[in-house]
């Protein structure tokens, strides 16, 4: 039953002796059976729009580790891709869209109600996941924060700090909203889909949440994010609800203190101390081992996670990392780290 699941009673609020753990990007280059599988696909959007092979690259680290919860496998920037943006993965480089820059170019991506042809693929995968996953796995969804997707729609690409759509921020503050606003009433029926096909749980992934500050940060990374999470609550009252907006420093508070976020994401950069004093009465918090650990293992990998657990443990609290597992991570570090998570 859903109330026995681990991941779930965190996120209700409650304390466990071991608390539930799943590691961002657990599916993904650093385990053999992906790189064997990406390989039959083809390219990466081939292997996130087949329902069969996408189900079955989720389901791989449960299998291996036996993670307490499972996120879909997919991309941020699907979804801007569904919205009529042609999008294309450099080798070695990471993904390319033609940006909009302007008015004339947001106006002309497509309505909201036309996307879903694109991404019916990926709700079957999340309709498979619930079928295929042990009993007690929580079957996580999740979509690209509006600040960060806009990010990558304006400047085509990653950047170093996010320049591209600060500027079209200031420079053109209507424009700019109205890419915000359309990338937040899509990623809630992006996600209101996830959920009706069988996610238990949504996470909010603001990425590059730390390149804004002061009314920006409020503007563009809180207000989306509250209104995502606020709407999809009311529509599914049981649902819970994620949210990371890494590198947002003290802002993690004003997360917090919304009361729609049953957990926050922590960034290897916040203290645990401050997160348990000034977080985790208020919410669950997730996080936020260095994963340069999954690296380099050692006596340090085992040290980290043993003071993680001594402060966040006795409260709400899931294990993971601060960011993404790394392709040069080792599952044999994961197993190290699990080790002194389960005893």
């Amino acid at each position: 039953m859903p109330e026995q699941k681990k991941l779930l009673k965190a996120l209700a609020g409650e304390s466990q002796k071991t608390p539930p753990v799943w590691i961002m990007r657990q599916a993904g280059r650093y385990l053999p059976e992906y790189r064997e599988l990406r390989a039959t696909a083809g390219g990466f959007l081939d292997l996130c729009y087949n329902p069969e092979f996408a189900t079955e690259v989720t389901l791989q680290p449960i299998r291996r580790f036996g993670f307490d919860a499972a996120i879909l496998f997919a991309d941020i920037l699907l979804l801007p891709q569904a919205l009529g943006m042609k999008l294309w993965f450099e080798t070695g480089e990471g993904p390319r869209l033609e940006p909009v820059t302007n008015m004339a170019e947001i106006n002309g991506l497509k309505p909201i109600d036309e996307m879903h042809e694109t991404l019916n693929p990926v709700y079957e995968t999340v309709k498979r996941l619930s079928a295929e996953l042990p009993a007690e796995t929580t079957l996580i969804g999740f979509a690209g924060a509006p600040w960060t997707v806009a990010t990558y729609m304006v400047a085509g690409r990653g950047t170093p700090d996010q320049g591209p759509a600060r500027r079209l921020m200031y420079q053109d503050p209507a424009a700019f909203q109205a890419l915000i606003d359309l990338v937040t009433d899509a990623t809630i029926e992006y996600l209101a889909k996830q959920v009706e096909a069988g996610a238990e749980v949504v996470k909010l992934f603001d990425s590059w949440a730390g390149a804004l500050s002061g009314s920006t940060f409020v503007q563009y990374a809180l207000k989306p994010a509250v209104k995502i999470a606020a709407e999809l609550k009311r529509r599914f009252p049981d649902l819970k609800f994620i949210g990371f907006p890494r590198g947002a420093g003290g802002g993690y508070v004003s997360f917090a203190d919304t009361g729609v976020f049953d957990g926050l994401a922590l960034d290897s950069s916040v203290p645990a101390e401050w997160a348990r004093d000034n977080l985790q009465n208020k919410v669950a918090v997730q996080g936020n081992l260095d994963p340069m650990h999954m690296i380099t293992g050692g006596d340090m990998l085992i040290s980290e996670t043993q003071r993680l657990l001594d402060i966040l443990g006795d409260g709400p609290y899931i294990f993971n990392l601060g960011h993404g597992i790394t392709p040069e991570g080792k599952p044999e570090n994961i197993e190290k780290m699990l080790k002194v998570i389960r005893g």
